[in-house]
């Protein structure tokens, strides 16, 4: 349970009540992680828009984005995002719990192509050490058929899950 007091879809009005109806249409129910942002109504606003982005994004594909999700999460140790991430793999992207037990020891054992591959690698690279990340890693993702904006939207969404992971670890969202 959080640390802080959720506005339950029980109890949601007004933008906070039609987000909800949202996210119950898309995932069937409002997670806990999600009502914790219902604390700040303005920023459950954003955070809904960003993942709608995400959910409709061209050229970063599902598994490609649930994996970074988790992956990320798993660096943190965030076990909300880490359970969240792998019930959806399963249940969206026909992933079994042997292959994420597996990607989640070597993250390259992934069954993405190599383009995805490369970028979920090079998210993992820049969330542990972004300092590391050098021109010749930029070079190679546009190699292998990236652009600019895809490669700044994936990263962009591994930064946004670490301070997921930060808030929810904070605030002990579990459930």
């Amino acid at each position: 349970m959080s640390l802080l007091s959720l506005v339950t879809p029980e109890n949601a009005t007004g933008r906070v009540a039609e987000i909800y109806d949202e996210v119950t249409w898309t995932f069937g129910s409002v997670p806990e992680g999600f009502q914790l942002h219902s604390v700040s109504p303005e920023l459950l606003d954003d955070n809904w828009r960003n993942i709608s982005y995400f959910m409709g994004h061209k050229t970063l594909s599902f598994p490609l984005l649930a994996l970074i999700r988790m992956l990320v999460s798993q660096d943190n140790q965030c076990s909300y995002c880490i359970g969240l991430n792998e019930v959806l793999l399963i249940n969206k992207a026909g992933y079994t719990l042997e292959q994420i037990q597996g990607i989640k020891a070597d993250p390259s054992t992934a069954p993405l192509s190599d383009k995805e591959k490369g970028m979920l690698l090079f998210v993992l690279k820049a969330t542990q050490h972004s300092r590391s990340i050098t021109a010749e890693d930029i070079e190679a993702l546009k190699t292998i058929g990236w652009t600019d904006k895809d490669i700044y939207d994936g990263l962009v969404h591994g930064a946004r899950n670490v301070a997921m992971d930060v808030i929810y670890n904070a605030f002990q969202v579990d459930g």
